[in-house]
């Protein structure tokens, strides 16, 4: 007999307590984008490196997703979840130290490290606590907590804490701090609550289990195109939030209000996060709401292009706030649902989704800078992202076909 939501309440409870995991990270990640105008005018960056370090964190990714993933798969969510917090609070109080491009680019390197430990363990510890048709709620649940800590940063953390504190480096000194502090105490909770010794004892760091867990993952069709979802979600997430502050302050908001903008941005990509898997799921719909929340995206996108300042844009960013907060839950609930994949394989399957994925999350912001570097203008980088949109409609497309 199956368990209701009701009866699993210590599984919802440490799935909000790691969700904080994601908010630290959030929070330390994008304090660069929210301070990015200012440290550009620190450092003497150009638009290119600053796309460059803005893309930083997804570059990581892509050499160490999958490595990472297996290491989540063997290790257990609890251990790895502390861990990774360790070391991008660690990576957050370098870069409050750093003198210059070549030394923040690193630090941000380090911080990306860490950060795949969370973005993997969290849906694994989804994957060991619940069973897989009720993954999408506690998807949720995190995925909002990352999105809290990134509207604390621009809503909270550029306007009142760094001003409070004395400048961007005190601000990202103390929220290292923070992090790590948090880390250490989610190994306590993690160790008392006994969440790795959940997981199944077959899995090991043989060869043989490795490759064969490789092969299964690498060669699963619809994995493929959950993989190019991911591509084009992780483009359009780090694109726009990496950039939109400054898109708008070069329209003449002042960096206060583009914060808010940017906050407005998160604000409906939370709400993307509650409704779409929770809609999805009661109408077994989840592929068809892929579809939708690309079309609702596009939509959006094209009204940030040509809204200026005025209306349009508000309604554009909360309309593609809402549409890639729809795609975000669903790329990491629909792996442990699909055949041979299930619980056992999550992080290796997330792993392999970001390991591709985040070639779009970096060259997302890089693009933009490079467009706008070659052109003067941020609307060839915005273009892009709203192809990228598409893009997730037609791979949407071919999975609700091979469902059929």
């Amino acid at each position: 007999m199956s368990r209701s939501s009701a009866e699993y309440r210590q599984e919802y409870g440490l799935v909000a307590v790691a969700a904080l995991s994601y908010t630290c990270l959030m929070f330390v990640w994008f304090s660069l984008p929210a301070y990015l105008p200012v440290i550009i005018d620190d450092l003497g960056l150009s638009s290119t490196q600053a796309g460059m370090l803005a893309g930083a964190v997804p570059l990581t990714y892509i050499p160490l997703a999958l490595f990472s993933g297996i290491a989540v798969d063997r290790i257990g969510p609890g251990r790895s979840l502390a861990v990774g917090v360790v070391i991008y609070g660690l990576a957050q109080v370098g870069r409050s130290v750093a003198p210059g491009f070549p030394s923040l680019l690193a630090a941000t390197l380090l911080l990306g490290v860490g950060a795949t430990a969370i973005t993997f363990g969290l849906p694994k510890l989804v994957g060991v606590l619940f069973p897989p048709a009720k993954t999408g709620r506690p998807s949720a649940i995190y995925l909002v907590g990352a999105s809290a800590g990134s509207a604390l940063v621009f809503a909270v953390g550029r306007p009142v804490l760094g001003p409070w504190l004395g400048g961007w480096r005190a601000l990202f000194f103390w929220s290292g701090v923070v992090s790590v502090a948090y880390g250490l105490g989610w190994l306590l909770v993690a160790r008392r609550a006994r969440i790795d010794a959940r997981m199944a004892d077959d899995d090991s760091f043989s060869l043989e289990s490795v490759v064969a867990d490789l092969r299964l993952v690498l060669s699963h069709r619809e994995l493929q195109l959950v993989v190019v979802v991911g591509t084009m979600y992780l483009l359009l997430n780090h694109g726009l939030q990496g950039w939109l502050p400054t898109v708008l302050e070069s329209r003449g908001l002042s960096p206060g209000l583009a914060g808010q903008a940017t906050s407005l941005l998160i604000g409906a990509y939370v709400v993307g996060v509650l409704t779409v898997p929770e809609l999805a799921d009661r109408f077994e719909a989840r592929r068809p709401a892929l579809m939708g929340c690309g079309t609702v995206a596009f939509l959006g996108l094209l009204g940030v292009i040509v809204g200026d300042t005025g209306a349009l844009v508000v309604v554009g960013i909360v309309v593609t706030g809402l549409g890639v907060g729809g795609v975000s839950p669903l790329v990491r609930a629909i792996p442990p649902d699909l055949e041979g994949i299930g619980a056992r394989l999550t992080g290796t399957a997330v792993g392999f989704i970001f390991a591709v994925g985040e070639i779009g999350g970096f060259f997302g912001p890089m693009l933009i800078g490079v467009f706008h570097d070659a052109t003067g203008s941020f609307v060839p980088g915005l273009a892009m992202l709203a192809g990228g949109a598409l893009v997730v409609v037609l791979a949407g497309g071919g999975l609700q076909r091979r469902a059929e």
